[in-house]
């Protein structure tokens, strides 16, 4: 399954309606944007089950802004609405595999409890 644009506009029902989605920012003039984007395409043929999604930086501002990307590529994934990764930079074929079965294999329960106490502790006058 080819890479679904994304934006503003089908952002929310994507992450809401899809176990695991992944999305790479990225921008026409990046060179390394234009090596990461075919080994994207391809994982997206090799997991059918996953949403793959693409947000143009400079089409889509928002969404960049909101992700606070400051560097492109940028991979993000949504699991179960939760977000469990976002880095800068372009991956290899492998390294992306790799992190697939990763969040494949993500107890979501534990995510959820981790996050909620780092939440806890925040508002107990950690920061």
């Amino acid at each position: 399954m080819a890479a679904i644009e994304l934006t503003n506009e089908n952002f929310q029902d994507t992450i809401n309606n899809n176990a695991i989605v992944l999305i790479d920012f990225w921008a026409a003039w990046c060179g390394p944007c234009k090596s990461f984007g075919p080994v994207f395409e391809a994982a997206s043929e090799e997991h059918p089950d996953l949403v793959f999604a693409k947000v143009d930086t400079e089409q889509q501002m928002e969404l960049a802004a909101h992700f606070q990307v400051r560097s492109i590529p940028m991979l993000a994934i949504f699991k179960e609405q939760v977000l469990v990764f976002a880095q800068p930079g372009a991956l290899p074929a492998s390294s992306l595999t790799q992190l697939i079965e990763q969040v494949r294999e993500l107890d979501m329960d534990k995510v959820r409890a981790d996050i909620a106490q780092q939440q806890a502790g925040a508002q107990d006058g950690g920061g």
